[in-house]
């Protein structure tokens, strides 16, 4: 009976080690690739240089700099929005493929969709309108155009005239 406690026991522990051994070594993450960092940063950047060229793709002395910087600043242990932050300080918001959406530039966001659906209700409307028409003229209940009085006589007189 000693040999199968001890038998027990031993697995017991070796058991455990494993399942903190595994559990220690699943917490771990593999450090992501500084270049694929880098890369995922300077596609949302643009090149100071060329208009509209990001700067992940462009070949200009000015982007291979900042490149380097970026892969600079992630080696010292800065993340992606003190990155981002940075270049927008030093170069302004022209480095950014598209404005924050904050402020003025959430009209940016938000125009576009006001004026789909501001174009949706005008069709809505407008088709409405013209469907109530036609039925109408279907139905032979189409309201009789407006005369003047003034018309009225007039052309009453030439028809009397005609006579």
């Amino acid at each position: 009976m000693p040999r199968f406690s001890r038998l027990t026991i031993g697995l017991g522990v070796l058991l455990l080690a494993l399942w903190f051994g595994f559990g220690a070594a699943a917490a771990q993450q593999p450090a992501p690739n500084v270049d694929d960092q880098v890369l995922r940063i300077a596609k949302d950047l643009y090149c100071p240089v060329c208009t509209g060229v990001p700067l992940d793709v462009c070949d200009t002395q000015a982007c291979v700099q900042w490149r380097a910087l970026i892969r600079e600043k992630l080696l010292a242990g800065e993340d992606e929005a003190q990155i981002r932050a940075y270049f927008i300080a030093q170069y302004g918001e022209r480095v950014l493929g598209a404005p924050p959406p904050e402020g003025f530039n959430l009209s940016a966001y938000l125009l576009p969709f006001g004026a789909l659906l501001l174009g949706a209700a005008l069709v809505f409307f407008t088709a409405r309108g013209w469907l109530k028409h036609a039925q109408s003229a279907e139905n032979g209940s189409a309201p009789a155009p407006r005369v003047s009085a003034e018309y009225a006589e007039r052309i009453a007189r030439e028809l009397k005239a005609r006579e």
